[in-house]
């Protein structure tokens, strides 16, 4: 039995480093999702979804809603990097799952995917509003647009809509441009003013409105133009990332594969945009584009190389970091113009933008501050589509010694003479006071 338990020991210790790589988070797309149907059946008719985050190297777990055992975590640990919910008309999810373990999962920086239709229950639209966006109260209503609306020989309420008013956002929704029309049909929303981290990605044309489309109109409709949206995202304080959508067949294979001809518009496309659309909103969410790092923050006196425990007032200093954007399968050299540093204490003293090598590193020098004090490096980055970053490292500066001053400062040259002229004036004074009569 001792041979037995070295052995296994021996092995644990040989296992050891595999799994801690196994666990690296160093690749975003390295990651396993879950995924909530209300039937199963969504599998199949959804299948081009999910086979396009599948090939993409993403692990998907598909369970009903309702599955007893749903647990978002285990002994602390999360099971999962993201949450698919595909369960618009689920009014309780199994296990340990709800709203709040939702909320939560969000929170620690996890990334979320909603889609709902009319039939949205009560759960999944408290769920979108924790995320800044509130569906239309009226439970039938659905968007309908009697302008923009999708050509069809078979649907005639005008609830089918070829949209088009697209985020210009080349990295949310990619560089390749969205030629076709978005096949939509489902309920709208707005987005809470109150969230400035909310974002419509897919908007209604201003001949839109949302409406029971069986019924007449008995009051003005309370969600209508371009205050509707169909698809939204939010990027939270923590970087993690929510798509909530107001359709579940946008998603699916028919919406995919179907031709598509605006109203109004003679071009007729062989195919809806909906594929690419969901395709590359997709590849945002999960971190697969726009998601940055930072690191390597560096600072020295200039001419020197080693960094200093600390600066003194007027000293000439150099500064760099390092920024790099995941492009799907590595980590390149993110390029921009726009990235600044902060010489910080309780408020900015310098504020410099740095210029870049093009190969991830930017750099600047300046001055360091007439003012002695704790300061703070600080580089705070935030731009649309992109994960914000925020680096800061502290460093006090000191004012001269006493044997560090000039000789005789230039600014001083009046006091300087006041001084002289008042001893030349005491002598002449003495000598005519002493001898002269």
């Amino acid at each position: 039995m001792a041979k037995v338990s070295s052995f296994i020991a021996v092995i644990s210790l040989l296992l050891l480093p595999a799994l801690c790589l196994s666990f690296s988070v160093e690749n975003p797309t390295d990651r396993r999702l879950l995924v909530l149907l209300d039937d199963l059946s969504l599998k199949s008719s959804h299948s081009i979804f999910f086979n396009s985050l599948n090939s993409r190297g993403f692990g998907l777990d598909f369970k009903l809603s309702e599955d007893p055992k749903l647990a978002l975590q285990r002994y602390g640990q999360y099971l999962y990097d993201g949450l698919i919910i595909f369960a618009p008309s689920t009014d309780r999810f199994g296990g340990s799952l709800d709203s709040k373990s939702i909320a939560d999962f969000v929170d620690s920086g996890r990334d979320l995917i909603l889609a709902a239709d009319v039939s949205a229950s009560d759960l999944i639209r408290s769920i979108a509003t924790e995320c800044g966006v509130d569906f239309d109260e009226d439970a039938s209503a659905m968007v309908i647009d009697h302008s923009s609306y999708a050509v069809s020989d078979i649907d005639g309420d005008h609830t089918l809509i070829a949209a088009d008013d697209f985020v210009k956002s080349d990295v949310i929704l990619g560089k390749t441009k969205i030629e076709a029309p978005v096949l939509f049909r489902g309920i709208a929303h707005s987005l809470n003013p109150a969230n400035n981290l909310v974002l419509k990605v897919l908007s209604a044309s201003p001949s839109a409105y949302s409406a029971n489309p069986s019924s007449k109109l008995s009051s003005p409709p309370q969600l209508t133009g371009s205050a509707i949206s169909f698809v939204s995202v939010m990027q939270a304080r923590n970087n993690a990332r929510v798509m909530v959508s107001g359709s579940l067949q946008l998603f699916s294979n028919r919406f995919f594969r179907s031709e598509v001809q605006k109203a109004g518009s003679p071009n007729k496309y062989g195919k809806s945009g909906n594929e690419q659309f969901a395709t590359e909103l997709s590849k945002w969410v999960f971190h697969e584009r726009g998601h940055l790092k930072a690191g390597n923050l560096v600072h020295h006196k200039a001419g020197e190389r080693d960094e200093p425990g600390m600066y003194r007032i007027k000293d000439d200093l150099e500064f760099s970091v390092e920024i790099h954007e995941w492009s799907g399968k590595n980590w390149e050299p993110y390029v921009a113009d726009d990235v600044q540093v902060q010489f910080y204490m309780m408020s900015p003293y310098v504020l410099k933008t740095l210029s870049t090598d093009k190969k991830g590193v930017y750099m600047t020098s300046f001055k360091v501050p007439d003012v002695y004090g704790v300061f703070q490096f600080k580089v705070e980055y935030e731009k649309l589509g992109y994960t914000s970053l925020s680096l800061s490292k502290q460093i006090p500066v000191r004012p001269y010694r006493h044997n560090e001053y000039e000789r005789f400062i230039t600014t001083a040259y009046p006091y300087y003479g006041a001084c002289f002229s008042t001893m030349a004036g005491f002598l002449v004074f003495s000598f005519v006071y002493l001898y002269h009569k």
